[in-house]
């Protein structure tokens, strides 16, 4: 009769080549992995990294990061900065929905862009996180339509401002007709 050969066991801390790995600590770690990157070859500078923010203005996720951060213990009042109080959490939650509505239209924004770069739903979902591309052609929708409501609602968006520039150039032509 012919033994079985022991195998060893694979060394701690090596991934069972049988279990798929972790969606979630993969994800986490190409979260890391993005903002090293971006900082790395977009933000190495101040001037860099100040670029997209204005200079003497607060933009709503600022606010509401520094009232959080204070609030948390985060970050440390300055030497004579008065305490946070309700007025502020009233005045960061104010922001919020107005923060999350940037986010949603620089999401848009990006999911255009890549898509006019040539990137396909698949690789689109990995970036997002997403299981399956549908989920991602389906968020773009649900963030498109979500963004263009919104837009309509606020008629002098700068978003706007060059289709509505377009059509009374159009109307013009019209009426020169």
């Amino acid at each position: 009769m012919t033994s079985i050969p022991q195998i060893p066991p694979p060394p701690s801390g090596a991934a069972d080549p049988f279990t798929p790995p972790s969606a979630d600590a993969a994800r986490a770690q190409r979260v890391y992995t993005s903002l090293f990157r971006i900082a790395e070859r977009h933000a190495a500078t101040d001037a860099q990294r100040h670029r997209q923010t204005h200079p003497y203005v607060l933009g709503p996720h600022e606010a509401i990061r520094l009232v959080s951060f204070l609030l948390s213990g985060a970050a440390l009042l300055d030497e004579g900065e008065p305490e946070v109080d309700r007025a502020d959490i009233t005045a960061a939650l104010t922001l919020v929905p107005l923060a999350r509505a940037e986010m949603d239209e620089l999401e848009v924004g990006l999911l255009e862009m890549a898509r006019g770069r040539g990137m396909t739903w698949p690789e689109i979902a990995f970036g997002l996180g997403l299981k399956t591309p549908q989920a991602a052609r389906q968020r773009y929708e649900r963030l498109a339509s979500r963004t263009e409501t919104e837009t309509e609602a606020e008629p002098h968006a700068e978003k706007h401002a060059g289709e509505v520039e377009k059509h009374a150039g159009e109307a013009a032509d019209e009426d020169a007709d």
